[in-house]
């Protein structure tokens, strides 16, 4: 039976015909509505449990679907522990709800620089407002999930238990900020919430995928075709990658992403075991409780590319010298570190200890099991630069330019994003942004709503440096074009002209045309670059509809949350 969920919080129509007070009064008295039948909801899931369960609400903030899943999971846990749980997207979640809540936990990543994931926006804001109650009767805990090779790691996490706090919350068990690898983490702050509570933990299993495919164990997969997008001259390397899988049950969408397990860079490995004097054929590490030799494990199991404050500051403290400041780990790797500050080791074991697992890195999928059966596209910008007088390598774009072949096949899995799907209505229409690699996924729903005879309009906005070398997919979306299916192609190529122009200049001059479509219904959707493009682009959209919608800046602010509430205004931006 699937754990108990909140409905969605009605939404007015865009083409509703009523004026911005209408409409404004109008959303006001559906989200009161709303908040009645979801406080009737939760009675009837509390009045189904045992009589001595503690009722305990989840909320969930994700921009891929990892908090989501995990919020899932915590309900399967806790209810088998004792508890009624309730699991609400932060999006759904009655502001005026929070000064009810007793047990509440927040399980949010955060993405960007340090920015709250999508869906959890409106309630970030909310709590660090002047409208936030007092919450002196809440107990809570919250599971933060971010990457250590970020700056603001675990920013959103911090910054709500921090607020929480400050409105005079009561925590349950103390914050846990989980890296990329997080499973012994959130095992960890489970338990400790159920033993904080009272509770006793079952023993049953309830690891669902044990023996599936998934990021522990992942899929060796072969690598069916690797091309260059781009054509010569171009600065850009951009592959697309087509990748096998037969009847394996590698099970996808359009809107997922694939993780990849990287294998670093052979004479990378063999430099570091040069400066290091250790024999990584002879020397044996223990790697998750298995033995590897050295060489091995510096190629499948260690991070050897970037740095993190973490290991920075224990191998300075092995080497017996003052930790670098921040500035050292930008453009750095493990390599420097050897070199800058040596340590001798006489045995590998504890070189090995300091190190960091290998991440799987996340890579938009760009095809539709419908059009591919058997197989997975990728899209991949191959990162090769040069920093602190040496030449760096991007670890896993260039592992699958260059090395996915027979002695080291890819490893992959599915990663979910239910947040990032085609419309569900085939007549809706669609206006996709995706420069560079972003135009990754619109490429899958191109080919899913072609393949189901879906019939809303298509758009695309793409950008990257020159329509000669850099137009990805050209003749694949010309023939969208011919075919009727892509019915409006919009391009920037930035340095095609003496003025750079971007995918958000061309949605300022297309601005009576898209919010055209958006009163129609249509689904506004952004890929890419978190940090730069997905912020001027969604800059550019609120201008668009402020200007075309003869809005202010309120209304227009709102008319964008309800496209976010109606799930109609998607991201996947990194």
């Amino acid at each position: 039976m699937p754990e108990p969920t909140l409905l969605e919080a009605p939404v007015l129509p865009q083409d509703a015909p009523f004026s911005p007070e209408q409409r404004e009064w109008l959303d006001g008295f559906l989200t009161s509505v709303y908040a009645q039948f979801s406080e009737m909801l939760k009675a009837q899931q509390l009045a189904s449990a045992p009589a001595d369960a503690t009722p305990i609400t989840i909320l969930w903030g994700s921009q891929t679907g990892t908090s989501e899943t995990l919020a899932n999971k915590f309900a399967k846990l806790g209810k088998k522990s004792g508890l009624a749980p309730t699991v609400i997207d932060l999006a759904d979640f009655p502001h005026e709800q929070l000064s009810e809540e007793s047990h509440l936990i927040i399980i949010t990543s955060t993405y960007g620089d340090g920015e709250p994931p999508d869906n959890a926006a409106d309630f970030y804001q909310f709590l660090h407002s002047d409208s936030a109650p007092k919450l002196e009767s809440l107990n809570y805990s919250v599971l933060a999930i971010g990457d250590s090779s970020y700056p603001d790691f675990c920013k959103c996490g911090i910054e709500i238990d921090e607020r929480l706090q400050k409105l005079g919350a009561k925590k349950m068990f103390n914050r846990i900020d989980c890296d990329v690898d997080f499973e012994d983490e959130f095992a960890t702050w489970t338990q400790g919430i159920i033993d904080a509570m009272g509770l006793v933990s079952s023993d049953d299993d309830d690891d669902e995928d044990s023996g599936g495919i998934d990021k522990k164990n992942p899929l060796s997969v072969e690598v069916v075709e690797n091309i260059n997008l781009n054509k010569e001259g171009s600065i850009k390397e951009t592959r697309h990658v087509a990748l096998s899988f037969g009847d394996s049950p590698l099970d996808y969408e359009a809107g997922d992403a694939l993780g990849v397990y990287p294998v670093n860079c052979p004479d990378l490995v063999d430099e570091i075991l040069a400066k290091l004097e250790l024999d990584g054929a002879e020397a044996i590490v223990s790697c998750d409780g298995l033995n590897k030799t050295l060489r091995q494990a510096l190629l499948t199991d260690f991070d050897i590319g970037g740095l993190n404050k973490k290991l920075v500051e224990n191998w300075t403290k092995v080497s017996k010298r003052t930790p670098p400041t921040d500035d050292y780990l930008e453009g750095r790797e493990l390599i420097d570190l050897i070199k800058d500050y040596p340590i001798h080791f006489s045995e590998a074991q504890p070189f090995a200890a300091l190190m960091k697992k290998i991440n799987p890195r996340l890579y938009s999928i760009s095809s539709s099991p419908k059009a591919h059966p058997g197989e997975v596209h990728l899209t991949v910008g191959a990162v090769r630069y040069e920093s602190n007088g040496r030449p760096r390598k991007g670890v896993c774009s260039t592992y699958l330019a260059d090395r996915a072949e027979d002695e080291f096949p890819p490893r992959v899995f599915v990663h979910k994003n239910k947040a990032f799907r085609p419309p569900k209505d085939p007549s809706a229409p669609m206006i996709m942004v995706g420069p560079g690699t972003g135009i990754a996924p619109f490429i899958a729903f191109l080919q899913e709503r072609q393949a189901t005879q879906a019939d809303g309009k298509n758009w695309l906005l793409f950008g990257n440096p020159h329509s000669s070398t850099d137009f990805l997919y050209q003749e694949q979306l010309e023939g969208f074009q011919k075919d009727g299916l892509l019915n409006q192609l919009s391009t920037a190529f930035s340095r095609d002209q003496q003025e750079k122009i971007y995918v958000q200049d061309r949605i300022i001059e297309e601005a009576p045309e898209i919010y055209k479509w958006l009163e129609e219904g249509a689904c506004f959707y952004v890929c890419g670059d978190a940090s730069r493009m997905a912020k001027d682009v969604d800059y550019a959209l609120y201008l668009a509809i402020q200007t075309q919608g003869n809005m202010s800046a309120d209304q227009a602010s709102a008319y964008v949350n309800r496209l976010k509430k109606e799930k109609r205004y998607c991201r996947d931006v990194y």
